[in-house]
């Protein structure tokens, strides 16, 4: 019985919760193996096995450099089991190709994605290539018991005649028993089916051998008279009967008679059509994807560094990366099915759309896409082909009697430097999409480079954010709030600070530590404002902005009510300022509400003085909006003549950015109440703020 097989440097996942996930995957891939192939193995055994081998491949993910030798030890391990048909394969493909990247360990990264991509490719080489030393040592197997039984049938003629010919009959292998002449004596059926024909006695064996093998057909059959061997093996091709070739290895041995002399040459041909075409079949499975029969991003990228290569250099290439819109929406309530045959007429008509350019249209994973353009003098620019494949996928198509269509959202990499590596070049592709897609369906974002600089900018701060916060380099700041007609102070408004980026709330909501420190940040400046009010030296309205993620966190009223309570701050002295953008979120307008419930006054940022804006007021308990930085300066009297519809609803407006006298008068005249900005006092920290402000 086989013992599943553990590598030293399979260590176990770290969390019961990522050991499960592990677990859950294995006996997935075990179940569809065992449905599809009958091994010696118990389905416990198997289970182990299976669990094993996953154990191997998450620690070759992990390690650094990455090595795909375990994934090509996994594809020969499934071989040596007994899982050498097309179904095992394809069931490990499509469990690994797609587990692996669900697990929580790997899916956080796209460094991940790329290397599961590479380990599905490699696991695929080891399963062909132990899957041919299988049929070869098979062959090899069988060529030697024929031979065997032949040298046998010298010994004693009547009995091994009849041994020969009775393995010689069954075999699907050609054999061919020649004279020293080359003339054919003996050939069993299988010849005859391999080539189309049956060769008649007495034909020169070198008429069944097609041109281009002839030369090495001749020195094959030269070493065999002159005995260099036991045997030679050379693969070539032979001559059928309707005109075409088939693909063999031929062995030819010496034969002799009683007296030990040479006699006949014994032929053996193994018709390698079969293998050739598994083969070719596993290369195609392992670079397209399995639903839609598109190229996958393993293909796609080998691709792309060929388009590169040999692009026009005045027209350049166009990438885009593409993603179904409300896909998520399809699956949940339509079903998994009907989300598959939806990704199928999808990939349809991409192609279709793009049948007229020289294009590879291919799936990455999941709802996402790629095509990659060469570009000519006709090739559309890439507003018409976004707007043209848009307006093709929305014509409705009709799944279990459902109407459905759908819109696309893409990032473009148009005319890149064909230097550039093309992994490099998804990336950015992909960064181009994330940014169309935000907030906004069915639109296309090209990437700019300077954009690229400032993300890569940020991320690499967002980073090491933690680090920085837990040695005390993120801090708080507080800047005062005026009333415009008199100048006096209005409130506090308490910030992050970091010495590295302005951007500190920005970057801490991208990376999600914003929530423990938007947690801290209130705790602070309650705290602060605390101290100040019992020892009298300021007593004012302490305000907080929260994050998109802030708004939303469905634990935000408990953050917000322990930190009140701990700190024993009246909840009508703290403003909680939200983005009007995240209201039409569920747990936002809740949090919101809730929070006015316990007292906490809120304001919302971002208040763009719209007619839905104004909506809002109406509907929620709000008593202050800020007026964004490029409306305070572009000081448009369309928008000021909105302000009194805001004091009719009972709620007072701030202008935030207000860097000079002009504009402080400028909307105090307009009706403003308050003010935040350079003008009237940058942030500070505690002590300064105090000494200053107060």
């Amino acid at each position: 019985m086989t013992k599943p097989s553990r590598r030293p440097d399979a260590a176990p996942p770290e969390g019961a919760a990522a050991v499960r996930a592990r677990e859950a995957l294995s006996r997935k891939w075990s179940y569809l193996l065992s449905s599809v192939v009958v091994v010696a193995l118990s389905r416990d055994e198997l289970d182990a096995e299976l669990g094993a081998q996953l154990d191997a491949l998450c620690a070759a993910l992990h390690s650094e450099p990455f090595d795909p030798a375990p994934f090509e030890e996994v594809g020969e391990r499934l071989v040596a089991l007994g899982y050498v048909n097309e179904p095992g394969l394809k069931r490990t493909v499509d469990v690994l190709g797609k587990g692996l990247l669900t697990l929580e360990e790997f899916r956080s990264s796209e460094r991940h994605t790329v290397r599961v991509v590479g380990g599905i490719g490699a696991l695929t080489c080891g399963f062909t290539a132990a899957r041919a030393r299988a049929i070869l040592d098979q062959q090899e197997s069988m060529q030697r018991s024929l031979l065997k039984a032949a040298h046998d049938a010298q010994r004693d003629q009547r009995q091994s005649e009849a041994k020969f010919e009775g393995i010689a009959s069954s075999s699907t292998n050609g054999i061919l028993i020649v004279g020293l002449d080359g003339r054919l004596a003996w050939g069993n059926e299988s010849i005859g089916v391999i080539i189309g024909r049956a060769p008649e006695p007495g034909t020169r064996l070198a008429e069944l051998i097609a041109p281009n093998s002839i030369v090495v057909f001749r020195e094959m059959m030269e070493r065999v008279l002159s005995e260099r061997g036991e045997f030679e093996r050379e693969p070539m091709q032979l001559v059928c009967g309707d005109g075409d070739f088939a693909k063999v290895t031929l062995t030819a041995s010496l034969l002799r008679d009683d007296e030990g002399k040479p006699s006949h040459v014994l032929v053996m041909a193994d018709d390698d059509t079969e293998l050739a075409l598994l083969q070719g079949e596993l290369r195609r499975q392992s670079l397209h994807d399995v639903l839609t029969g598109l190229p996958n991003r393993q293909f796609f990228t080998t691709h792309l560094e060929t388009v590169l290569r040999r692009a026009d250099p005045e027209f350049g290439v166009t990438i885009f990366h593409l993603d179904l819109d409300a896909f998520g929406l399809v699956c949940n309530s339509l079903g998994a099915r009907v989300g598959e045959h939806l990704l199928q007429h999808v990939a349809r008509r991409l192609r279709a759309v793009m049948s007229h350019e020289k294009a590879m249209v291919a799936r990455f994973d999941g709802d996402e896409f790629g095509i990659i353009v060469e570009n000519t003098a006709l090739t559309p620019d890439v507003a018409t082909t976004m707007a043209t494949i848009n307006a093709d996928l929305g014509e409705p198509t009709y799944v279990d009697g459902h109407g459905l269509a759908v819109s696309v959202s893409a990032g473009v990499v148009h005319r890149p430097s064909p230097d550039v590596d093309p992994a490099e070049l998804l990336r950015t592709a992909d960064l181009a999409l994330r940014q169309a897609k935000r907030d906004r369906r069915g639109q296309w974002e090209l990437f700019h480079t300077n954009e690229d600089a400032a993300g890569r900018r940020d991320a690499a701060l967002a980073v090491v954010m933690p680090g920085a916060w837990e040695q005390g380099d993120i801090g708080v700041v507080y800047r005062p709030v005026r009333e415009l007609a008199t100048g006096d102070l209005a409130g506090v408004e308490a910030l992050l600070h970091w010495d590295l980026s302005d951007r500190c709330a920005a970057l801490a909501d991208q990376s999600g530590l914003i929530l423990p420190m938007g947690e801290w940040l209130i705790r602070i400046a309650t705290g602060q404002a605390q101290w100040w009010r019992q020892r009298g030296e300021l007593d004012q309205q302490f305000g907080v902005r929260l994050t998109h993620h802030q708004s939303t966190d469905a634990d935000l009223v408990s953050r917000v009510s322990k930190v009140l309570e701990e700190t024993g701050m009246p909840g009508a002295r703290l403003t909680l300022t939200m983005p009007v953008g995240v209201l039409g979120v569920a747990d936002a307008a809740d949090n919101l509400g809730t929070l006015a419930d316990m007292g906490v006054r809120i304001a919302l940022d971002d208040f763009g003085l719209g007619p839905r804006d104004l909506a809002w007021l109406s509907a929620l308990p709000v008593v202050s909006v800020l007026v964004p930085k490029d409306l305070v300066h572009r000081q448009d009297p369309r928008f000021a003549a909105l302000i009194p519809a805001v004091h009719d609803l009972g709620v007072n407006l701030c202008v935030d950015g207000i860097e000079t006298a002009e504009q402080g008068k400028w909307w105090q005249e307009a009706g403003a109440d308050l003010a935040i900005g350079a003008h009237y006092g940058s942030p500070r920290d505690a002590g300064e703020f105090l000494r200053k402000f107060s």
